[in-house]
């Protein structure tokens, strides 16, 4: 079998988590876009999906995203810029910075949650709410799994 036919007809688990992810973002930014946050992209969900609501330190959402410091940075001053989020003094330390969400920052999660709890219940309805808890039982353990194999080979 020929590798376009095999990805179409027995995708490993890299194409089936590649095509979840980016269907899922392409779904939830469409509608993020018509309720009235055009600018942002998946990339800011690095942040955005692991962000406190009282804020957080740029090194444990680097750690939760599984994304580097500097990229959480360069992603931080982005939504700075397009006012979802706001730095701010630590006050457990006041050497470190907290990155907190502004209104509009809560807004956008707010949605967030929302749509993508109304894209798995569509999923649950679809497959049946049994199948669909179990996948996702299993899901969670798989993603435990390769977690635990990147962290222990020090990547």
């Amino acid at each position: 079998m020929d590798r376009s036919r095999r990805t179409q007809e027995d995708p490993d688990l890299g194409m089936l988590s590649g095509r979840t992810l980016f269907g899922l973002q392409r779904e939830l930014f469409a509608a993020l876009a018509e309720q009235g946050h055009p600018r942002l992209r998946p990339r800011h969900g690095a942040v955005l999906a692991y962000l406190d609501d009282d804020g957080s330190r740029a090194t444990d959402l680097a750690a939760r995203s599984g994304r580097h410091k500097q990229v959480i940075g360069t992603l931080v001053d982005e939504l700075v810029e397009l006012g979802y989020v706001e730095r701010r003094r630590d006050p457990a330390d006041r050497r470190a910075k907290l990155i907190v969400p502004t209104e509009r920052g809560r807004d956008f999660i707010a949605r967030s949650d929302a749509i993508l709890a109304d894209l798995e219940a569509a999923h649950a309805r679809a497959v049946g709410e049994q199948a669909y808890a179990e996948f996702k039982r299993v899901f969670r353990l798989v993603a435990a799994r390769q977690a635990a194999l990147t962290s222990d080979a020090g990547t």
